[in-house]
């Protein structure tokens, strides 16, 4: 198999400051070819690619992995945009793109949701009626979500930290809540103290590293108990490997970084919890059974699926699925992505995705078959979560969670068995109502701004917003 370097070659000698004569001579190679090589014009040769780890000091997988599917799929989404709906370059020029200019393309896509992101402040500053608008930045949740797709929610600083945790210790689930417990204690004189829900005054867990005391709520039940406490430990522990991470990360400011190294202390814990290679074990012999791997590992549901997002590792992969969660009014509160399907950044899920439905089915599992207008299809399958509850005069908190990979794994899901995907099984979804370029779908919420043809006065669609 060939294997073309081109754009990493090209970063790496630049970041090294270093001409295309220099690099060659490092090398043992011709200027010219090494000229070739970044221009995608020839492959890299195995003793080349040695030579490169040996004098830069570099991973491999730095080099020669293919990391354009996630950016393949934003620019494919991107340019859904009605800003370019006259002129749709084709997959082959698009492939150019990413082989050829990637940093242009980054700029572009960045560009892009710079465009959204102001575009959704002046809707939201005219439905509300005031004047001022504010910077073009990203949500923090957006944030996150970005930063963790650029790296395909694989992080091999924070797995190779939380294999190393128990320091060859073989600790049962039942155990690790009292284990915590006392490594808090012995290492860092931390306490760890259960407190009443109305002493907490609404928070879950709170650490006071002046008091050297970790409050946890009575209304966490145990897993999410022993997870609050890994993610304290990586806090205190890992401030070193968070810190080195964030600052690659391009994330700048304080909001939006702290919400990334949330996500990153909750993807440390995950990993303690449900060690790679054990967790993949399992998952591929279980079917991606979740409910079966979250009693296995002590870890919630959720828990469970968000791990399996994660198993990116070049040559140990797992499945590659997207996860989101939504609320009873389909907000999407958390999402995680290592497929090519687009996650809307703004707004709700399709409500033609079954996980809208779940709520009417607590805790059991929805299967579905959809298709994006691309003509991509998913198999998607979804249930409630609870959440905590502290009051008995609270509304039911539940969320829903979707899990969805590619046609081509449906044979790795126990989920997806039984089930014969055709046609007329398979439901079409878009992004959301904005660009979704699907006529007549009796689900539209508003009007598509990429359908321009006029409305018909004498006639009625599926919905007001079609005819």
């Amino acid at each position: 198999m060939k294997t073309f370097i081109g754009p990493q070659l090209r970063r790496l000698r630049r970041d090294a400051k270093e001409t295309q004569a220099q690099m060659a001579r490092k090398l043992g190679i011709s200027t010219s070819y090494v000229n070739l090589l970044e221009k995608n014009e020839r492959s890299v040769s195995v003793p080349v690619l040695l030579k490169l780890i040996e004098i830069y000091g570099v991973d491999w997988r730095d080099i020669a992995q293919d990391d354009n599917t996630a950016q393949l799929a934003d620019l494919k989404a991107a340019l859904q945009d009605p800003l370019f709906v006259s002129e749709q370059p084709d997959i082959i020029q698009l492939r150019s793109a990413l082989s050829h200019s990637p940093d242009l393309a980054s700029s572009f896509l960045r560009l892009h949701r710079a465009y959204q992101a102001v575009t959704d402040q002046l809707m939201a500053v005219a439905e509300a009626g005031g004047t001022e608008v504010g910077r073009p930045n990203p949500s923090p949740e957006t944030a996150v979500h970005t930063f963790f797709r650029e790296r395909r929610n694989y992080f091999p600083e924070l797995e190779t930290k939380a294999a190393e945790f128990w320091e060859g210790q073989t600790i049962a689930p039942d155990d690790i809540y009292t284990a915590l417990k006392a490594r808090l204690l012995e290492k860092f004189k931390i306490k760890v103290v259960i407190i009443s829900v109305e002493d907490m005054s609404g928070a879950l867990r709170d650490y006071s590293e002046f008091q050297r005391i970790v409050r946890l709520s009575e209304a966490l039940d145990h897993p999410n108990r022993v997870f609050q406490l890994v993610h304290v430990c990586c806090l205190i522990e890992q401030q070193v490997t968070l810190d080195k991470i964030l600052s690659s990360s391009g994330v700048i400011d304080n909001r939006r970084k702290t919400r990334c190294r949330v996500e990153l202390a909750n993807y440390f814990a995950a990993a303690v919890l449900m060690p790679y290679d054990n967790f993949l074990h399992e998952a591929i012999s279980k079917k991606y059974d979740f409910a079966r791997l979250s009693a296995q590992f002590g870890v919630s549901f959720e828990q469970a699926c968000h791990r399996a997002t994660t198993l990116q590792k070049s040559g140990a992969q797992g499945v590659p699925f997207f996860f989101f969660r939504i609320d009873k009014a389909g907000n999407v509160t958390k999402r995680f992505n290592a497929t090519d399907f687009h996650l809307a950044e703004y707004g709700g899920a399709c409500p033609r995705l079954d996980v809208h439905a779940s709520f009417r089915t607590p805790e059991q599992i929805l299967t579905q078959f959809v298709q994006m207008p691309d003509s991509s299809r998913f198999f998607v399958f979804s249930r409630t979560v609870a959440r905590p509850v502290t009051s008995r005069h609270e509304q039911d908190l539940s969320l829903a969670i979707a899990m969805g990979c590619s046609i081509e794994h449906i044979g790795a899901i126990g989920y997806a068995e039984g089930f014969e995907m055709t046609l007329e099984r398979t439901t079409p979804i878009g992004i959301n109502c904005r660009i979704c370029p699907r006529k007549n779908c009796d689900q539209r919420a508003y009007s598509a701004t990429i359908l321009t043809d006029p409305l018909d006065a004498r006639k009625r669609g599926a919905t007001s917003y079609d005819s």
